[in-house]
């Protein structure tokens, strides 16, 4: 099977990201989880590495949803030319998508002991819609990734009122909602649109050399640069877009701190502009080099969804013996987290290669 590597580079380097920040949640005492107007205080003063160390995580969910995207793109090519059947492949995705969306409301709520609806939830219900929405042309679901994006902040405020109740309805689409017993991070419409172009983005890999009037490289260039442009306009303009969460001066912190509980629209042109600068650079780098096809970063990212399930258990046996602490202590435990899960992702991906066609292909 054909991989794209630069794609499973990036992907590894965002479960490194994803592992440090949820080892921050675990152990760092001072962690800083303000990146919503639901719990931001105007005025807070941030301490400044703790807030980069939380910062530098934002890239991982919209790039892991981005990425899922681009490898179901490539993934459905690959089949199809199989010669396996579009009943089968829509099967599968509706199969994975209900797979992958309840190990959140199963497993992960669990180990949050209460009903917790989080970046698989999203991942899972985007699947399933994109189960049909695949078949329509990707110039059409280009536009309306674009229109969600968007419009999404103008239809949000219609109907979301920070001091009263959230509509189930709308935290499941628009809106977050936080609530001892039923929290849900990851409503999932803003994030189904961000899959969305990353199922364009697949598309166009799948396209032969001969029709590319750019190259997908220069495409992730130009599409990254105009993306932080637009993110500079909307956080200097400090109004629609911001999702409430204002820039309160001029300072760096201000103008990186934006709201990810619900993504924003500089959230999202932020960190898509960031992901696409640093895969183009990456699939610049790949022919160059010579790739080490065990390096621990190439592991990782092609066994992402274990690799996410699999943090989880062994940052839960650290909690057992290691005490909360500070930012060290996040560090620390992310860094044997990593080391922990290598030879275990190893071993994983080795079997998973070894029947592709097993109930592995789901994780």
């Amino acid at each position: 099977m054909h991989r794209n590597i630069a794609i499973d580079w990036m992907r590894g380097i965002v479960m490194v990201l994803m592992a440090l920040d949820h080892a921050s949640a675990f152990f760092n005492q001072g962690r800083v989880a303000n990146d919503t107007i639901v719990t931001h205080v105007v005025g807070s003063v941030f301490v400044v590495e703790q807030f980069f160390t939380r910062w530098v995580t934002h890239l991982s969910a919209p790039t892991f949803v981005f990425l899922t995207g681009t490898a179901m793109a490539l993934s459905i090519s690959q089949r199809r030319a199989r010669g396996i059947s579009t009943q089968a492949i829509d099967r599968d995705l509706l199969l994975r998508g209900i797979f992958i969306a309840l190990l959140d409301v199963i497993i992960l709520s669990w180990f949050s002991g209460s009903l917790y609806l989080q970046v698989l939830y999203a991942i899972g219900v985007s699947i399933i819609a994109m189960r049909y929405l695949h078949h329509i042309n990707s110039t059409a679901l280009l536009a309306s990734a674009l229109v969600l994006f968007i419009g999404g902040e103008a239809f949000t405020m219609l109907f979301w009122q920070l001091q009263g109740d959230v509509p189930l309805w709308l935290a499941l689409t628009f809106a977050p909602w936080f609530t001892p017993t039923f929290t849900v991070l990851y409503p999932t419409v803003p994030w189904l649109s961000i899959m969305i172009l990353g199922w364009v983005f697949g598309d166009l890999l799948t396209q032969s050399r001969d029709k590319w009037k750019i190259s997908p490289a220069r495409i992730l260039i130009f599409s990254g640069i105009a993306a932080i442009i637009c993110f500079l306009i909307v956080r200097w303009l400090n109004g629609y877009g911001n999702m409430l969460l204002y820039r309160e001066n001029f300072s760096l912190i201000q103008w990186l701190h934006v709201s990810k509980y619900p993504p924003s629209l500089s959230y999202i042109t932020l960190e898509l502009g960031l992901m696409a600068t640093i895969l183009a650079v990456l699939m610049w780098l790949e022919p160059r080099i010579t790739i080490n096809q065990n390096g621990p970063i190439l592991v990782f990212g092609q066994t992402a969804l274990f690799f996410y399930l699999a943090h989880f258990i062994v940052l839960s046996i650290l909690a057992i013996f290691v005490e909360p602490g500070g930012l060290q202590q996040a560090y620390l435990t992310a860094a044997i987290t990593l080391v922990v899960l290598y030879p275990i992702c190893w071993i994983y991906r080795k079997i998973k290669w070894r029947y592709p066609e097993s109930l592995l292909r789901f994780v």
